[in-house]
């Protein structure tokens, strides 16, 4: 059973209550849109989007809402932008920092707008809400006044929980500095159940600075933000949520998850919902952050692979398993020669998990019939070489006609390897054919020049190259000879790509001209 389907199966057991009793059940998540999102983000969009469909699949109604926080204070400024500029906004709350292109409604809708595409791009059923419409409107009014009349239970929590010990006169709130407008430098000194006084810090913290203004304010209505391991379970109270999973670092022992959910219970009397911790999106084994500007963005990485090989992505390994993507290196051919794989699989009925895994990847839409799949580092070869009719080549290698969806695969996979020869595609994948004989090839050694002879009249004797009949020969020719294989076919990257190495002999000299076979052959061997 594929880990989807396990989730959802435990789902209906341990919420059947809830599923009897509500209209549907809430799946949240969030983002803080402080900058560039990263494509460690579509980690938890992928799993809770993945885990409502199938929980709709089951007859099990819910609704997935994903958070866009706008209300959090600039406490970082990415790389990318000038921070001369933007330092007189530090602390305050990202609704009310300008957009960087002076276009978008502030700057977290400016950053939003970019990670909202390519969740939509990657075809999820996602209904979209900002934190400050919640606090606004007064959904976390009554989390505020317990929060507040419970703040020493919360300074308990914390330090039982984790550890963090919090000072006698700590109160779980920030607001808005009347004067200055920053939320991130002020503390609040006391609430008598309407309203708070506070005072805006001109040192709390390094990354902004208060104007030291005092004043006395309601924390109701978007006035106010409580901090975020008070906020976390005041959502799970405010937007009645049943199921959120978390990255692995807030579920460790003691971490923010375990003092967020003892804060629901013990404050704000609501259960945690069901939790789904999950390992890291790492890119080239590193983690990333958005405000630092590190890391690739969820848009460059969903820009570089259609939507079904980004939801292969995504869905191929379990939620514990760590995905680890170097767009530099061979993930990008590795993962449609994945996809490829499952497609047979499907196709042969061979493994349920694979058909599972296929029909979720194309949320139940599938091909349902054998579809011709170019190779993707095959087309990225053909992509190079722009005498060569691609369509025409793979008909030749399918042996019959392509189907009209099978150009449009083929034509698919052109552009992404296109996209991914000019970005991404290390040095090994990149070739040029040279026209005249390369400085490296001017000095062969004899035996090379034997074989390579040997080469160049069975070219000459045969007006149809084809692939397999080449790989033959060069098998012949290298027994015959008794020439090393690195040296021969060394010899024959140098002479046609100016590498050392590059695609597979026989089938590579079979899509080239062939005069320029000749022609680079008779140069070769007739050096002296």
């Amino acid at each position: 059973m594929l880990w989807v389907d396990k989730i959802a199966q435990d789902i209906e057991k341990r919420l059947s209550k809830q599923i009897k009793d509500r209209d549907h059940l809430i799946i949240r998540d969030e983002k803080t849109a402080s900058g560039r999102v990263h494509i460690g983000s579509m980690r938890g969009v992928a799993i809770h989007g993945l885990l409502s469909f199938v929980l709709n699949e089951r007859g099990i109604n819910n609704k997935f809402l994903y958070e866009i926080n706008d209300f959090d204070p600039m406490d970082g400024l990415p790389s990318y932008l000038d921070a001369d500029v933007y330092k007189k906004y530090m602390g305050k709350r990202l609704l009310d920092v300008p957009s960087p292109d002076g276009k978008a409604k502030n700057f977290a809708e400016y950053y939003a707008r970019e990670f909202i595409d390519v969740i939509n791009k990657a075809d999820f059923d996602v209904e979209f809400y900002r934190l400050s419409d919640i606090y606004k409107s007064g959904k976390m009014d009554e989390a505020i006044r317990l929060a507040l009349e419970n703040a020493k239970k919360i300074r308990n929590i914390y330090k039982k929980v984790s550890g963090s010990i919090k000072p006698d006169d700590w109160l779980p709130l920030n607001v808005v500095c009347e004067s200055c407008g920053k939320i991130g430098t002020t503390k609040v000194t006391s609430f008598n159940g309407e309203t708070v006084t506070y005072i805006c810090q001109t040192d709390a913290v390094e990354w902004a600075q208060g104007c030291g203004h005092t004043g006395e304010i309601s924390p109701f209505g978007g006035n106010a933000s409580l901090p975020w391991k008070v906020e976390w379970p005041a959502k799970f109270k405010a937007m009645k949520v049943s199921i959120e999973g978390a990255g692995k670092d807030h579920c460790t022992r003691g971490g923010s998850r375990e003092v967020a959910n003892t804060i629901a219970k013990e404050v704000f009397n609501v259960q945690p919902p069901y939790d789904i911790p999950y390992e890291f999106f790492l890119i080239g084994g590193s983690k990333m952050s958005s405000s630092k500007g590190t890391g690739s963005s969820s848009k460059d990485i969903s820009d570089s692979i259609p939507t079904k090989i980004f939801r292969l992505l995504m869905f191929n390994k379990k939620p514990i398993q760590t995905i680890n993507f170097d767009p530099t290196g061979d993930t990008i051919p590795t993962l449609f020669d994945q996809y490829d794989k499952i497609a047979d699989d499907y196709w042969s009925g061979v493994d349920s998990d694979t058909v599972r895994l296929f029909a979720l990847i194309h949320k139940n839409k599938e091909p349902k019939e054998r579809l011709y799949l170019p190779r993707f580092s095959i087309v990225a070869y053909l992509s190079q070489m722009p005498h060569i009719n691609i369509q025409q080549e793979f008909e030749n290698l399918k042996g019959s006609s392509l189907t009209k969806e099978e150009v449009v695969e083929l034509n698919e996979r052109i552009e992404y390897a296109q996209k991914w020869l000019s970005q991404y595609a290390p040095d090994k994948y990149v070739f040029k054919l040279q026209s005249t004989l390369p400085e490296a090839a001017k000095s062969l050694s004899n035996i090379q020049k034997e074989a390579l002879s040997l080469l160049l009249s069975y070219v000459k004797g045969n007006k149809k190259l084809k692939g397999q009949d080449l790989h033959e020969q060069l098998h012949i020719i290298k027994e015959s000879t008794s020439i090393d294989p690195k040296q021969f076919f060394t010899a024959i990257y140098q002479i046609f790509l100016n590498k050392e190495s590059g695609p597979k002999a026989g089938w590579f000299l079979s899509v080239l001209n062939r005069e320029t076979i000749i022609d680079l052959l008779e140069q070769a061997t007739n050096i002296k």
